[in-house]
Protein backbone atom coordinates (compact mmCIF):
# COMPACT_ATOMS: atom_id res chain seq x y z
CA UNK A 1 0.00 0.00 0.00
CA UNK A 2 3.00 2.55 0.64
CA UNK A 3 3.87 1.94 -2.91
CA UNK A 4 0.85 2.96 -4.23
CA UNK A 5 0.71 6.01 -2.01
CA UNK A 6 4.33 6.79 -3.28
CA UNK A 7 3.43 6.12 -7.19
CA UNK A 8 0.03 8.51 -6.71
CA UNK A 9 2.45 11.40 -5.25
CA UNK A 10 4.67 11.05 -7.91
CA UNK A 11 1.76 11.18 -10.82
CA UNK A 12 0.55 14.46 -8.92
CA UNK A 13 3.90 16.08 -9.10
CA UNK A 14 4.67 15.07 -12.65
CA UNK A 15 1.43 17.06 -13.98
CA UNK A 16 2.41 19.99 -12.56
CA UNK A 17 6.56 19.96 -13.39
CA UNK A 18 7.46 21.00 -16.77
CA UNK A 19 9.98 19.87 -18.70
CA UNK A 20 12.81 22.67 -20.91
CA UNK A 21 10.76 21.12 -23.55
CA UNK A 22 7.19 21.83 -22.59
CA UNK A 23 8.13 25.29 -22.08
CA UNK A 24 7.47 28.20 -23.78
CA UNK A 25 10.19 29.83 -25.84
CA UNK A 26 11.79 32.28 -23.73
CA UNK A 27 10.73 31.71 -20.09
CA UNK A 28 13.20 31.47 -18.19
CA UNK A 29 13.98 29.05 -15.65
CA UNK A 30 14.41 29.09 -12.26
CA UNK A 31 18.19 28.58 -11.92
CA UNK A 32 18.62 30.63 -15.44
CA UNK A 33 16.44 33.62 -14.13
CA UNK A 34 19.13 34.13 -11.34
CA UNK A 35 21.89 34.41 -13.65
CA UNK A 36 21.19 37.07 -16.11
CA UNK A 37 24.16 37.89 -18.25
CA UNK A 38 25.70 41.10 -16.94
CA UNK A 39 27.37 44.21 -19.58
CA UNK A 40 30.71 44.69 -19.36
CA UNK A 41 32.31 47.29 -16.69
CA UNK A 42 33.95 49.72 -18.79
CA UNK A 43 34.71 52.52 -16.20
CA UNK A 44 37.78 51.13 -15.37
CA UNK A 45 38.77 51.52 -18.89
CA UNK A 46 37.69 55.15 -19.66
CA UNK A 47 39.01 56.38 -16.09
CA UNK A 48 42.38 54.72 -17.40
CA UNK A 49 42.30 56.95 -20.39
CA UNK A 50 41.45 60.07 -18.76
CA UNK A 51 44.11 59.24 -16.61
CA UNK A 52 46.72 59.26 -19.23
CA UNK A 53 45.23 62.10 -20.99
CA UNK A 54 45.92 64.36 -18.10
CA UNK A 55 49.83 62.90 -17.50
CA UNK A 56 50.05 63.33 -20.87
CA UNK A 57 48.53 67.31 -20.64
CA UNK A 58 50.79 68.03 -17.73
CA UNK A 59 53.89 66.81 -19.44
CA UNK A 60 53.31 69.08 -22.37
CA UNK A 61 52.25 71.70 -20.32
CA UNK A 62 55.76 71.78 -18.06
CA UNK A 63 57.66 71.25 -21.70
CA UNK A 64 56.29 74.56 -22.98
CA UNK A 65 57.01 76.30 -19.90
CA UNK A 66 60.36 75.02 -19.98
CA UNK A 67 60.99 76.23 -23.50
CA UNK A 68 59.02 79.49 -22.67
CA UNK A 69 61.78 79.95 -19.84
CA UNK A 70 64.54 78.94 -22.05
CA UNK A 71 63.00 82.00 -25.00
CA UNK A 72 62.87 84.86 -21.62
CA UNK A 73 65.33 87.84 -22.28
CA UNK A 74 66.35 90.64 -20.01
CA UNK A 75 64.72 93.86 -21.17
CA UNK A 76 64.49 96.97 -19.78
CA UNK A 77 61.21 98.28 -17.90
CA UNK A 78 60.24 102.14 -16.77
CA UNK A 79 59.21 102.40 -13.46
CA UNK A 80 58.68 106.30 -12.80
CA UNK A 81 57.08 108.53 -15.40
CA UNK A 82 59.22 109.71 -18.40
CA UNK A 83 57.84 112.85 -20.27
CA UNK A 84 58.75 113.04 -23.85
CA UNK A 85 61.90 114.14 -24.81
CA UNK A 86 63.38 113.56 -20.84
CA UNK A 87 66.17 111.42 -20.68
CA UNK A 88 66.16 107.45 -19.51
CA UNK A 89 68.49 108.13 -16.26
CA UNK A 90 69.11 104.84 -14.26
CA UNK A 91 66.98 105.75 -11.76
CA UNK A 92 64.24 105.13 -13.16
CA UNK A 93 64.49 101.67 -15.11
CA UNK A 94 65.04 98.53 -13.89
CA UNK A 95 64.97 94.61 -15.03
CA UNK A 96 62.47 92.37 -16.12
CA UNK A 97 62.42 89.10 -17.45
CA UNK A 98 60.05 88.80 -20.52
CA UNK A 99 59.31 86.09 -22.94
CA UNK A 100 60.53 87.12 -26.11
CA UNK A 101 57.32 87.01 -28.56
CA UNK A 102 59.47 89.15 -31.36
CA UNK A 103 59.50 92.92 -29.83
CA UNK A 104 62.41 94.66 -30.10
CA UNK A 105 62.34 95.60 -26.78
CA UNK A 106 65.65 97.81 -25.43
CA UNK A 107 67.97 94.87 -23.37
CA UNK A 108 69.43 94.99 -20.02
CA UNK A 109 72.99 94.73 -21.43
CA UNK A 110 72.16 98.01 -23.05
CA UNK A 111 70.63 99.78 -20.25
CA UNK A 112 74.17 102.48 -19.83
CA UNK A 113 73.30 103.57 -23.45
CA UNK A 114 69.37 103.69 -22.70
CA UNK A 115 70.01 105.78 -19.90
CA UNK A 116 71.77 108.12 -21.86
CA UNK A 117 68.68 108.23 -24.61
CA UNK A 118 65.70 110.45 -23.94
CA UNK A 119 62.03 109.23 -24.85
CA UNK A 120 60.62 109.42 -27.65
CA UNK A 121 56.98 109.12 -26.05
CA UNK A 122 55.78 109.83 -22.58
CA UNK A 123 56.28 106.31 -20.66
CA UNK A 124 54.52 105.23 -17.70
CA UNK A 125 55.62 103.24 -15.23
CA UNK A 126 55.16 99.25 -16.02
CA UNK A 127 56.31 100.24 -19.96
CA UNK A 128 58.48 97.88 -21.30
CA UNK A 129 60.95 100.12 -23.64
CA UNK A 130 61.24 99.27 -27.14
CA UNK A 131 63.83 100.49 -29.49
CA UNK A 132 61.38 102.84 -30.76
CA UNK A 133 60.20 104.43 -27.57
CA UNK A 134 63.91 106.06 -27.16
CA UNK A 135 65.88 108.84 -28.92
CA UNK A 136 69.53 109.45 -29.39
CA UNK A 137 69.42 112.87 -27.21
CA UNK A 138 72.98 114.33 -29.11
CA UNK A 139 70.91 114.08 -32.40
CA UNK A 140 69.90 117.46 -32.01
CA UNK A 141 72.91 118.38 -33.44
CA UNK A 142 71.36 119.18 -36.85
CA UNK A 143 72.41 122.11 -39.32
CA UNK A 144 71.51 125.02 -37.99
CA UNK A 145 72.93 124.00 -34.12
CA UNK A 146 76.46 124.53 -32.49
CA UNK A 147 77.57 123.00 -29.46
CA UNK A 148 79.04 126.28 -26.57
CA UNK A 149 81.41 125.23 -23.97
CA UNK A 150 80.44 127.53 -20.83
CA UNK A 151 83.01 127.78 -17.73
CA UNK A 152 80.45 128.42 -14.97
CA UNK A 153 80.53 129.24 -11.11
CA UNK A 154 78.58 128.04 -8.32
CA UNK A 155 75.49 129.95 -8.34
CA UNK A 156 75.48 129.87 -12.24
CA UNK A 157 74.49 126.40 -12.60
CA UNK A 158 72.17 124.02 -10.58
CA UNK A 159 73.74 120.91 -8.80
CA UNK A 160 73.64 117.38 -10.57
CA UNK A 161 73.08 118.88 -14.04
CA UNK A 162 73.51 116.05 -16.23
CA UNK A 163 73.91 115.42 -19.95
CA UNK A 164 70.21 114.91 -21.99
CA UNK A 165 68.75 117.81 -19.24
CA UNK A 166 66.99 120.50 -20.80
CA UNK A 167 68.15 124.37 -19.42
CA UNK A 168 67.72 127.76 -20.01
CA UNK A 169 70.33 130.36 -20.97
CA UNK A 170 69.96 133.72 -19.33
CA UNK A 171 72.53 136.32 -19.24
CA UNK A 172 72.77 138.34 -16.53
CA UNK A 173 74.95 141.31 -16.72
CA UNK A 174 77.65 141.93 -13.94
CA UNK A 175 76.23 145.82 -13.58
CA UNK A 176 72.52 147.05 -13.12
CA UNK A 177 71.13 146.28 -16.27
CA UNK A 178 68.39 143.92 -17.37
CA UNK A 179 69.29 139.97 -17.44
CA UNK A 180 68.05 138.45 -21.22
CA UNK A 181 67.19 135.07 -21.87
CA UNK A 182 69.24 134.14 -24.48
CA UNK A 183 68.14 130.07 -25.25
CA UNK A 184 64.91 128.85 -23.88
CA UNK A 185 65.16 125.09 -24.27
CA UNK A 186 68.89 124.32 -24.96
CA UNK A 187 69.82 120.74 -24.36
CA UNK A 188 72.91 119.74 -22.06
CA UNK A 189 75.56 117.99 -23.88
CA UNK A 190 77.89 117.53 -21.55
CA UNK A 191 78.71 118.16 -17.72
CA UNK A 192 81.48 118.12 -14.86
CA UNK A 193 82.73 119.97 -12.05
CA UNK A 194 86.10 120.44 -11.11
CA UNK A 195 87.33 118.78 -8.15
CA UNK A 196 87.46 121.75 -5.96
CA UNK A 197 83.62 122.30 -6.62
CA UNK A 198 84.12 126.24 -7.44
CA UNK A 199 83.49 125.49 -11.42
CA UNK A 200 81.52 123.64 -13.50
CA UNK A 201 82.27 122.99 -17.12
CA UNK A 202 78.69 122.41 -18.81
CA UNK A 203 78.64 122.53 -23.13
CA UNK A 204 74.80 122.82 -24.39
CA UNK A 205 73.41 122.83 -27.80
CA UNK A 206 72.10 126.06 -29.11
CA UNK A 207 70.94 127.75 -31.99
CA UNK A 208 73.99 128.34 -34.06
CA UNK A 209 72.79 132.14 -34.58
CA UNK A 210 72.88 132.77 -31.10
CA UNK A 211 75.70 130.69 -29.75
CA UNK A 212 78.09 133.18 -30.57
CA UNK A 213 76.58 135.58 -27.91
CA UNK A 214 76.63 133.09 -25.08
CA UNK A 215 80.09 131.80 -25.64
CA UNK A 216 80.75 135.62 -25.17
CA UNK A 217 78.98 136.71 -22.22
CA UNK A 218 80.09 132.85 -20.63
CA UNK A 219 83.77 134.28 -20.91
CA UNK A 220 82.77 137.18 -19.04
CA UNK A 221 81.34 135.17 -16.81
CA UNK A 222 77.60 136.41 -17.21
CA UNK A 223 75.92 133.28 -17.61
CA UNK A 224 73.54 131.27 -15.79
CA UNK A 225 71.95 128.55 -16.74
CA UNK A 226 68.27 127.20 -15.25
CA UNK A 227 66.93 123.70 -15.33
CA UNK A 228 63.64 123.41 -16.79
CA UNK A 229 61.11 121.73 -14.76
CA UNK A 230 60.01 118.10 -15.46
CA UNK A 231 64.01 117.50 -17.72
CA UNK A 232 65.07 115.23 -15.31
Amino acid sequence: MGRLWLDAARHAAGSQIMTDGDRPAGTLTTVAARTLPVAPRERSGTLAALAVLLILGGALTTMMLVMNADERVSAILVTKPIGAGQPFGTGAIREARVVSDGSTYELWADRAQVAKSVAAVSLLPGTLVTTAMTEDWNKELLPGKARVGLALKPGQFPSGVTPGRRVQVVFVPAGNGQHRLLAPSALVDSASTGRNGTTGEVTVIADGAIAPEIAAYASSGEIVIAELPGSR
